[in-house]
């Protein structure tokens, strides 16, 4: 009786697995996540000719397990009768190292199969996919590209990651690599350049779908949407003007959250009727729009260092806020984390928990307060332990778009910050910013690079080293009313080695 159920057990597995292939041979036993390695899926009852076998490819910090492990989408294209393979990438590697990688992983794929792939790419997969069909030669193995929730502009929660705040927790977790660094948005608008206009780039048809839903409050995908708000619709993750691509036809703008636009009986109907060996056809200006280069900021972000039993940096929130959600980020879990408010108020932190893409590893402690008092704010913590945090601050107020940022200049060598508050004349609006330098290699080479500003809020910086800039900006100054007012702008550009400038 044992056995029986054991061999019942084995033929389960075996039928949600895919079978393990690597570098296209069968039988060698391989862990998913290894990069390189590719798996073919079972085979349907009955192979269809017209419909393509589809290559699915994982995203950021990511593993082909992702397709299978509590997701459908395997079972669904199996079920469906398509022939399925995935490939494992390098979770923390940029656009260019993946997709020499999956270039080659393609042309074995494609040989296996002998016929034309339609690849289905999950957020960073793909980019690593178009590095790999228009700067590595694979486009010649592909008919039709779906991208789910792919930031083909960049990501601002990337942008954060390289922020000055951001620097103490994102180096204790190990959240500054290759990969994130590729996905500031400056880079990604260097990418955009050497891709868009490349022969290789309308080869392949590319289909596009976004979502705009975070989940609950204080699931995983929360935080990310609310910091991520003030930029416009978005996952969690990514943004839907940053999810189109020039040249793409967008399929659909549901209510999928980041993990959610993956799953196969939530997106794969929307999908089907483009995964044949066939290229689509459509019209190639369908989605020529890009992301506006205006920046305006709805967030205080504060971060560093936290001692012992210490309290982080206060920040001010003005009057008449209708809501504020606070994240409390560390890399150690606080059992006790209290906001701390101008009247006295002492608020424990609604939800805590540890789950994320950019800063993967990080506890986040959330609270949400609906017209908060105007004032100084702070968070207190009672762990005996030193450690590391991010606080970010998201306003919904009326002063949203209050303070607005643009690169001018006919150099781009300027960035001008204005603002309508309209202080009162005993106060003067005062700028702090600061600029981190990682090379186009992903290493950071300055944790300050100097920064000028006038009397216009007009901010100098000395772009001369090719790289990614990030810039951190914070705004001091009073309402009308005569309360303090405060915003942070962070903004990343990209400098070529012929000085040029990408935002």
């Amino acid at each position: 009786m044992i056995k029986h159920v054991l061999l019942i057990l084995l033929l389960i597995v075996m039928l949600v697995s895919p079978i393990q292939v690597h570098a296209g041979s069968f039988g060698d036993k391989g862990t998913p996540g290894v990069p390189g390695q590719w798996y073919i899926g079972e085979s349907p009852e009955s192979i269809n000719p017209t419909k393509a076998p589809l290559i699915f490819i994982h995203g950021l910090n990511s593993s082909s397990r992702t397709w299978w492990e509590g997701n459908d989408m395997y079972q669904v294209a199996l079920q469906d009768g398509y022939e399925t393979a995935f490939v494992d990438l390098h979770g923390t590697e940029d656009m260019w190292t993946n997709g020499a990688l999956l270039a080659a992983k393609l042309a074995e794929i494609h040989q296996y199969f002998g016929k034309d792939l339609v690849l289905v790419t999950h957020s960073k997969g793909g980019i690593d996919t178009q590095s790999a069909l228009v700067h590595h030669g694979a486009h010649a193995y592909v008919s039709n590209v779906i991208t789910l929730s792919t930031p083909h502009y960049g990501s601002q929660l990337a942008d954060l990651a390289y922020s000055s705040w951001a620097g103490w927790l994102a180096g204790i977790i190990g959240g500054r690599n290759a990969a994130t660094n590729s996905l500031q948005t400056g880079y990604m608008a260097f990418f955009r350049s050497e891709t868009d206009h490349h022969p290789n780039a309308r080869i392949n048809p590319f289909f596009t779908l976004a979502g705009t839903s975070w989940g609950s409050f204080g699931s995983s995908l929360y935080w990310g949407g609310v910091y991520l708000s003030s930029y416009g619709q978005n996952d969690g993750a990514v943004t839907v003007a940053n999810s189109r691509l020039p040249y793409s036809r967008e399929l659909a703008v549901g209510r999928w959250n980041h993990t959610t636009v993956k799953e196969g009986h939530a997106t794969f109907t929307t999908f089907k009727p483009y995964l044949t060996s066939e290229k689509s056809l459509f019209s190639m200006t369908a989605n020529e729009d890009i992301p506006s280069k205006q920046e305006a900021s709805s967030q205080i972000v504060r971060g560093g260092p936290l001692q012992a039993f210490g309290k982080t940096d206060s920040f001010h929130i003005e009057e008449d806020v209708t809501s504020v959600t606070i994240d409390f980020l560390s890399d150690e879990h606080f059992s006790a984390a209290t906001l701390h408010g101008p009247n006295g108020e002492v608020i424990p932190a609604n939800i805590s928990y540890s789950n994320d893409e950019i800063f993967e590893g990080a506890y986040h402690h959330l609270y949400k307060l609906n017209q908060p008092s105007p004032g100084e704010w702070h968070i207190q913590t009672n762990h005996a332990k030193g450690s590391a945090y991010l606080v970010t601050a998201s306003i919904d107020s009326p002063y949203d778009k209050a303070v607005t940022l643009e690169i001018t200049g006919a150099a781009k060598q300027k960035i001008a910050i204005k603002d309508n508050l309209q202080p009162p004349p005993s106060k003067k609006t005062t700028y702090r910013a600061e600029a981190t330098y990682t090379d186009k290699h992903g290493k950071q080479k300055s944790r300050s690079v100097p920064v000028t500003i006038n009397s216009a809020g007009e901010l100098s910086i000395p772009l001369k080293k090719e790289g990614i800039y990030t810039l951190t900006i914070d705004m001091e100054s009073e309402t009308k009313k005569g309360y303090p007012f405060e915003r942070t702008l962070i903004k990343s550009v990209y400098v070529d080695q012929n000085g040029k400038l990408y935002e």
